[in-house]
C-alpha cells in the first residue's frame, strides 16, 4: 500500500482567492499542502480547523490581523488563538516563530548586499507589533521610524508591557490600539474605533508620501489606501508574482519579501512554511531554535529581494549653505526691499541678527542620475552667517548651528551631510561637527582640490598661451601660493602629476621642505622650487593657484603677473578681491571649477547653470551616489588617495567639469578669448 501522503492546511480569515490543493517537495519528503481562506468568517474557520485537524499532519492559522485591516473582520485579534485551540493535539501554528527569524534575516541580508542602504532611512511601519522584530533590526541603522497604529506613535506599548498585568493585557489584544479599545465599555469601542481608524489611515498616508521604506504586509498598503509608492523600498512577506507587478506599478523601487517562496505555481506564508518543518520532524512539540535553522538552511530557504522595475538605489544628502556677504543677503525677500532704502548700518545689524537665525531647508533636490542607475536626493540647508559674521565669533558659535542643521538633515533622512563654503573651514575644519554630528560629514575640499585644478587646466588648454603638450600636460610653470594648506598642498601634488615646473610658496619652512622632498619622491625628477613670498617668481608664471585661507589678506600683486596668466583662487573668503581682479582684464582668475550633475537635476537658484553644482557639493553627491555614507574629508589635512579616490568616483557617477567661474559669474567662451586678444596685446606669447 503506497503510504499517505502528509497534508499540510492553511485555515485562513483572508478570502478565497488564494486558496489551492498541491502536492510539493519540501525537505526531501512529499507534501499535500492545501489552503482555505473563509472572508473573515471566523466559525466557518473554526469548523474548518476541526474539519481538518485529524488528517492534517499541521495545520497553520492566518490571516486575522489582515482581514481586520482589509474590513472582512472586525473581531478581536485573539481569535487567532481560538482557532488555534481546535487543532486539538494536531501541531498549530501562526508562523511567529519562523517569522521573527526571517524578518531580521531579511534586513541584515539587504545590508550585506547593498552596505549602508537603511541609514538614517524614514520609515513608516503600518500594522502593530507583528513587525517588531523588523522593526527593531531597523533601528540599528536609523531612528527615522514612525507607526501608523497611534499608541505605537507614541510608544504607549512599550510602557504597558512593563506592567505585568497590563502587558499580559496587551498581549492578549494583541495589538495597541486594540487594547486601548478593549479598556472602555463595548458602546463606546465601537464609536471610538471609528474615529482612531480613520486618524491612522491619514497620519499613514501623511508619512508615507516622505518616507523611504514601508514596513506592511500587502494587505495592509491596501487598507490604508497607499497607491502612488514611487522610489519606495517595502518590507512585506508572501509576495506573489501579480502582487509583484502591481507594486512595481505603484512605483516601488525594492521589494524585501521577508517570506521565501520554495515552490513553483504557489504562493505560501511563513506559517505554511512553518507547518511543514513541524511535519518534518514528525513529533508534536513546538521546532526548537535548532530545528528551525537546520531546516532553513537544509531546503534553502532565504528572503528575496525584488527589484520590479530593475535595479535601483536611491541615497540622500544634506549640504550646508550659507550667504556669502550682505550682497546676498539683499538677493532675498524681504531683505531686497529693506536694503533698498536702509543705510548702510542696517544692514550691518541685520547681518549680525541673520547669523543668529536657525538654519532652515532651502531647497529639495531630485532628478540627480547616475549612469549606474543610482540615484540621489537631497535638501540644501541654509544658516545665515556670512563669512564676516562666523569670523567675528568663536567656533563654537557656527559649531552650533551646524549642528542643529546636521539633526535638521537625519530629520530628513539625509545619509551624508556636505558642509559648503564658509563653513568647511571655521575651527578646526569640520573634525567637531563630524566627531558630534548624527551623520557622516564632508567638506568637500577633496573634489574641490582636483576640481580646481580641472578648471584650470581647461582654462588654459582655451587660452592657448601656455606650453602644453599633447596629453595635455603643462610644461610651463606654475606656482601654489599657501602651499602647506590642506587644499594647497593636495593642488601642488596634482600639478606635479602634470608635469609642471613647480614653485610652492609658504611662510611655513619646515612644512615647505617636506612638501617638496615628498613630490620629489613621487616624481622623481620633477623641478621643485620653494620660496616664503612669491614676488621674485610670480612674473614668469603660466598658472598660480591660491590657497591661503587668508581671509581676505592680500598674498600677492597682480599687477607683478605676466599676462595671460591663469590664476585659481581655491581659498575662502577669496585672496583676490574683485577690485584687484578689475585691474588686470588681461590675466584669467578662475575661483572655481563646478561640476555639472547627472540627470534632470531640479534644485533652486544657487547662481549657477541648471545642473551645476559647486565641487564640494558635488562631492557630497558622488558619496551619495556611491552609497559611502562616511565622514570622507575633515579637517585641514586632505588624503592624496582622497583625491584621485573622488575623481574617479565623480567619473563613474557621470561628473563633468561645467564651467570656469570667477568673481563675476562664470567664464563664458567669449569672456576667454576677450582675455585671450588683451594678453597677446599686452605682449604675451601664442
Amino acid at each position: 500500500m503506497t503510504p499517505r501522503t502528509p497534508v499540510v492546511v492553511n485555515i485562513s480569515l483572508m478570502g478565497p482567492e488564494w486558496d489551492h490543493d498541491t502536492r510539493v517537495t519540501f525537505l526531501g519528503q512529499r507534501f499535500r499542502i492545501v489552503r482555505r481562506g473563509t472572508s473573515g468568517d471566523v466559525d466557518a474557520a473554526r469548523g474548518l480547523v476541526r474539519e481538518w485537524a485529524p488528517k492534517a499532519a499541521a495545520v497553520a492559522v492566518t490571516g486575522v490581523r489582515d482581514a481586520r485591516v482589509t474590513g472582512l473582520y472586525g473581531g478581536e485579534l485573539r481569535a487567532r488563538e481560538r482557532l488555534m485551540a481546535e487543532a486539538g493535539t494536531t501541531p498549530v501554528t501562526d508562523g511567529a516563530q519562523l517569522l521573527e527569524v526571517l524578518q531580521e534575516w531579511a534586513v541584515r541580508r539587504v545590508e550585506t548586499e547593498m552596505p549602508g542602504y537603511f541609514t538614517n532611512a524614514r520609515t513608516v511601519v503600518l500594522g502593530g507589533r507583528h513587525h517588531d522584530r523588523t522593526v527593531r533590526i531597523l533601528r540599528e541603522h536609523t531612528n527615522n521610524v514612525q507607526h501608523a497604529d497611534p499608541l505605537l506613535r507614541l510608544g504607549l506599548p512599550d510602557r504597558l508591557h512593563t506592567n505585568p498585568v497590563l502587558g499580559l493585557a496587551a498581549d492578549a489584544v494583541g495589538g495597541a490600539t486594540g487594547l486601548a479599545l478593549r479598556l472602555v465599555p463595548d458602546g463606546v469601542r465601537t464609536q471610538a474605533a471609528a474615529p482612531g481608524h480613520l486618524a491612522a489611515h491619514a497620519l499613514a498616508r501623511k508619512a508615507a508620501r516622505d518616507c523611504d521604506v514601508l514596513v506592511a504586509t500587502y494587505d495592509e498598503l491596501t487598507g490604508f489606501g497607499l497607491e502612488d509608492l514611487a522610489g519606495k523600498t517595502l518590507i512585506t512577506s508572501e509576495t506573489s508574482p501579480d502582487r509583484l507587478a502591481d507594486l512595481g506599478d505603484r512605483g516601488v523601487d525594492l521589494v524585501v519579501d521577508v517570506t521565501p517562496q520554495p515552490f513553483d505555481g504557489v504562493t505560501v506564508n511563513a506559517a505554511t512554511l512553518e507547518a511543514l518543518m513541524t511535519a518534518s520532524v514528525h513529533r508534536a512539540s513546538t521546532l526548537t531554535h535548532d530545528d528551525l535553522l537546520d531546516m532553513i538552511v537544509s531546503a534553502g530557504l532565504e528572503p528575496r529581494l525584488l527589484q520590479p522595475n530593475g535595479p535601483r538605489r536611491k541615497s540622500r544628502f544634506a549640504f550646508v549653505i550659507h550667504p556669502l556677504s550682505q550682497q546676498y543677503l539683499r538677493n532675498v525677500e524681504p531683505l531686497r526691499t529693506i536694503s533698498r532704502i536702509a543705510p548702510a548700518p542696517v544692514m550691518d545689524l541685520v547681518e549680525k541678527a541673520v547669523a543668529y537665525s536657525p538654519p532652515f531647508t532651502y531647497s529639495h533636490v531630485t532628478g540627480i542620475t547616475s549612469p549606474t542607475g543610482a540615484e540621489a536626493e537631497g535638501w540644501l540647508i541654509s544658516v545665515g552667517g556670512t563669512p564676516h559674521e562666523m569670523m567675528a565669533h568663536s567656533p563654537e558659535f557656527t559649531y552650533k548651528r551646524l549642528l542643529v542643521a546636521a539633526d535638521t538633515a537625519r530629520k530628513l533622512g539625509a545619509q551624508i551631510m556636505g558642509l559648503g563654503a564658509f563653513t568647511k573651514v571655521v575651527g578646526d575644519a569640520g573634525v567637531t561637527v563630524a566627531r558630534q554630528a548624527p551623520l557622516p560629514v564632508t567638506t568637500g575640499n577633496s573634489y574641490s582640490a582636483s576640481g580646481a585644478l580641472w578648471a584650470a587646466h581647461e582654462a588654459l588648454r582655451q587660452l592657448g598661451l601656455a606650453e602644453v603638450d599633447a596629453d595635455g600636460a603643462l610644461r610651463g610653470n606654475a606656482m601654489v601660493v599657501g602651499a602647506t594648506g590642506a587644499i594647497g598642498s593636495v593642488c601642488a601634488r596634482l600639478l606635479a602629476v602634470a608635469e609642471a615646473r613647480l614653485w610652492l610658496v609658504s611662510p611655513e619652512s619646515a612644512k615647505l621642505l617636506a612638501l617638496k622632498e615628498l613630490i620629489e619622491r613621487e616624481h622623481p625628477g620633477a623641478e621643485v622650487h620653494i620660496a616664503a613670498t612669491p614676488d621674485e617668481a610670480l612674473p614668469d608664471m603660466d598658472l598660480i593657484v591660491t590657497a591661503t585661507s587668508g581671509a581676505g589678506k592680500r598674498v600677492l600683486d597682480i599687477m607683478a603677473v605676466k599676462p595671460g596668466c591663469v590664476i585659481t583662487d581655491v581659498a575662502r573668503p577669496l585672496d583676490l578681491s574683485a577690485e584687484d581682479v578689475a585691474k588686470r582684464p588681461d590675466v584669467l582668475v578662475i575661483e572655481s571649477g563646478e561640476i555639472e550633475l547627472p540627470g534632470d537635476v531640479q534644485m533652486r537658484d544657487i547662481g549657477l547653470p541648471k545642473n551645476v553644482a559647486y565641487a564640494c557639493l558635488a562631492e557630497t553627491v558622488v558619496l551619495a551616489l556611491e552609497g559611502r555614507y562616511e565622514t570622507f574629508t575633515v579637517g585641514r589635512n586632505i588624503e592624496w588617495e582622497k583625491v584621485k579616490e573622488i575623481y574617479r568616483l565623480g567619473l563613474k557617477h557621470g561628473m563633468r567639469l561645467a564651467t570656469i567661474s570667477g568673481v563675476n559669474g562664470v567664464h563664458t567662451p567669449d569672456d576667454i578669448a576677450r582675455v585671450r586678444d588683451l594678453a597677446l596685446a599686452a605682449g604675451a606669447q601664442s
